[in-house]
């Protein structure tokens, strides 16, 4: 009687348990991941400041991934957030006519859309343009034995494979970004001013004054943590352990969530450094 009175209870006790060390060993693995991803970053910023990682195929392999990552982007990239500027900033400038706020319409342009909209989206567009499709492309290499055959040929996988690929996704967000700030800043001149030269004085002026040097730093500072977001983390993510059931799209997620957290992390703290 009481073997059958406490069966139940051992089965919830064993089930509780079971639970309580899945949920254990994810949260370590959780910050086992986190922790080689910065490990990696440490190491990445080592070789890159190393002369020795410019040499022969490793520099011709570095400009190769350079322009696979930022030029086949950049004019589709540049047309998109052209049109997109457009649309917006005239949306903008129409709702502030119509409520008499209309010298406010270029600031409110400007902070939107240059230092809150390009920057996000240009990460975005290059993590899921390069950066995640290259990390799921180096898991695969790795599980495969890629990495070991490098090494028996006397070459580094860590700087033949994942630096080239970290350079060019942190090159590719900061030059489209760059590109991209600079058209729209263009436009929204020429949007609310017309074609004319007249008022650039006073335009150049507001901007300015936007542009202060701590909201300079904290937008350099912004874009510069999601270049490195999206381009560490799946870069990261390719050198852990994952279940060999995972397939490509389950690797990739990996890396898209943690990419998130790390993105909405950075633009949370810019909002606060900016307007609190």
């Amino acid at each position: 009687m009481h073997s059958r009175r406490y069966s139940p209870l051992m089965k919830s006790l064993s089930s509780l348990h079971a639970t309580l060390r899945e949920f254990g060993l994810s949260t370590l693995r959780w910050f086992a991941g986190w922790w080689r991803i910065v490990v990696l970053g440490s190491e990445l910023f080592v070789m890159l400041i190393s002369a020795s990682s410019y040499r022969g195929a490793s520099r011709a392999n570095l400009i190769r991934h350079i322009y696979l990552a930022a030029a086949p982007s950049l004019m589709w990239f540049t047309l998109l957030t052209a049109t997109l500027s457009l649309v917006l900033i005239r949306i903008v400038v129409v709702t502030a006519q119509s409520y008499g706020l209309t010298q406010y319409a270029l600031e409110m342009v400007v902070r939107v859309l240059v230092l809150e909209l390009i920057p996000l989206t240009a990460a975005l567009f290059v993590a899921v343009r390069y950066s995640i499709p290259r990390g799921s492309e180096l898991y695969k290499l790795r599980t495969r034995g890629g990495f070991d055959r490098l090494r028996q040929q006397g070459l580094d996988p860590i700087v033949c494979e994942l630096l080239p690929s970290v350079v060019a996704g942190v090159f590719a967000v900061l030059t489209l970004a760059a590109v991209s700030c600079v058209i729209s800043l263009v436009l929204a001149y020429f949007t609310i001013y017309g074609f004319t030269t007249w008022a650039f004085t006073g335009y150049s002026r507001i901007v300015g004054q936007i542009f202060s040097p701590a909201v300079t730093l904290i937008f350099a500072l912004k874009t510069m943590f999601f270049s490195l977001a999206v381009s560490l983390i799946p870069a990261g993510i390719s050198l852990q352990d994952l279940p060999s059931s995972l397939s490509r799209a389950s690797v990739e997620l990996q890396g898209l969530i943690r990419m998130f957290a790390v993105l909405l992390l950075v633009e949370l703290l810019s909002l606060v450094g900016n307007y609190y």
